[in-house]
């Protein structure tokens, strides 16, 4: 697998957040042990929208966000879920991508099997409880050794869908209540790890 660098992700949200659809998201836990999983589902906040926690702009919280492209932006919502997003674009424009789900291929260890391998990882809050991931993780770069890291998708995903036989839905974003109308989100076609809202 080639290694996601921050030069690819130094391009507006919008861009990035479906050509990360079939990236492999690699989590390196404290204790050695690592999780691979392939990104289904993304959306993508920028600048000037209205859902983006930028919208007001630069405070403690969302900090990351004005970062260097490739840093990780994670939040916590409703006092108790984790969110990952991505930061895009260029240093000081708050653009980022929030990682909406996840497709994972063996169970991680510790995990109680009380639900399907497809659906563990399925919304973003599962997928950070999943992977361990945490505020503790916030503003810190994605880079391979690290805790977290990004591989570009595989030449037979990528052949599946120039072919047709795998395809992105792009569609209004869900779990927010402004910029509704923005066909900001993109999901893998057919895939059982899709968050349902």
């Amino acid at each position: 697998m080639t290694i996601v660098e921050p030069e690819w992700l130094a391009r507006p949200s919008t861009e990035v957040a479906p050509a990360l659809i079939g990236c492999a998201l690699v989590r390196q836990l404290p204790d050695g042990q690592r999780i691979l999983a392939r990104i289904v589902e993304t959306e993508a906040y920028q600048p000037g929208d209205p859902a983006s926690h930028a919208s007001r702009g630069r405070t403690p919280r969302n900090q990351a966000m004005f970062g260097l492209p490739g840093t990780i932006y994670v939040y916590l919502i409703y006092g108790m879920y984790h969110c990952l997003n991505i930061v895009c674009d260029r240093p000081g424009v708050a653009s980022a991508v929030l990682i909406r789900a996840l497709q994972l291929d063996v169970m991680p260890p510790g995990i109680q099997k009380i639900e399907k391998l497809s659906r563990i990882a399925a919304g973003p809050g599962k997928l950070c409880r999943t992977l361990q991931i945490d505020r503790s993780l916030n503003d810190r770069p994605l880079q391979p050794g690290g805790p977290l890291w990004l591989e570009h998708r595989t030449p037979e995903f990528q052949q599946q869908l120039d072919q047709g036989t795998l395809s992105l839905v792009q569609t209004t974003r869900i779990g927010i209540s402004l910029g509704t109308d923005l066909l900001w989100r993109w999901y893998l076609a057919n895939s059982p790890s899709v968050s349902k809202f």
